[in-house]
């Protein structure tokens, strides 16, 4: 069966976005380390880096890795949309969860205005595609879909918000997860990589 995997950035208090959507103050380092950490990410998970970008670092034709389907919530496709993207990423199958977007934003992206549990279950229901589901947020739907949340892939930032969106936002559901590899990059950003016990 496929799995939903949770790959996002945060940050020491457990942010992946400030208050009004920022993401921009996850410090990179310097131009040395920012670049030899994004060409670290960029070739592990190519399929998360965004369509329009792709060419820029060299990943215009490399295939998926690991997903080719993913799914996020509205304050995730947001900055594409306010950009004027509406298929941030066009090299994967696209759901965006909101009960509030028009489903008719682009052919490319099926909007779900509700039950994102029962899309999770029947993604991973799917046969022969090989690879998994990739949740890219935000921390509303990461608390919703928690149950079916299979692995982790942290991108732990040394920087403290103070406020913003959480990378969980839901019940109280103490929920194990157990560290498979961990790798520490010299910008300080570490990526662990964590599965459900």
């Amino acid at each position: 069966m496929r799995k939903l995997v949770y790959y996002v950035a945060v940050s020491l208090d457990g942010r992946i976005a400030g208050p009004g959507g920022e993401y921009d103050f996850f410090p990179a380092g310097d131009e040395r380390q920012a670049a030899a950490y994004s060409g670290w990410t960029n070739t592990l998970y190519p399929e998360t880096v965004p369509t329009a970008l792709r060419p820029a670092v060299g990943l215009g034709d490399a295939p998926s890795r690991h997903f080719d389907t993913v799914v996020m919530g509205l304050g995730a496709y947001r900055p594409a949309l306010d950009a004027g993207i509406t298929s941030p990423y066009a090299h994967l199958r696209q759901y965006v969860v909101s009960s509030t977007l028009a489903p008719d934003t682009d052919p490319a992206v099926t909007v779900v205005p509700d039950d994102p549990l029962g899309l999770v279950r029947s993604l991973k229901r799917e046969e022969g595609t090989g690879l998994d589901i990739w949740l890219c947020g935000g921390g509303r739907l990461a608390g919703a879909l928690l149950p079916e949340i299979d692995e982790l892939v942290i991108k732990n930032y040394p920087v403290v918000a103070g406020a913003g969106i959480p990378a969980f936002d839901g019940a109280f559901d103490p929920t194990v997860f157990d560290v498979a590899e961990r790798t520490a990059f010299p910008n300080g950003v570490t990526l662990t990589r964590l599965t459900r016990r």
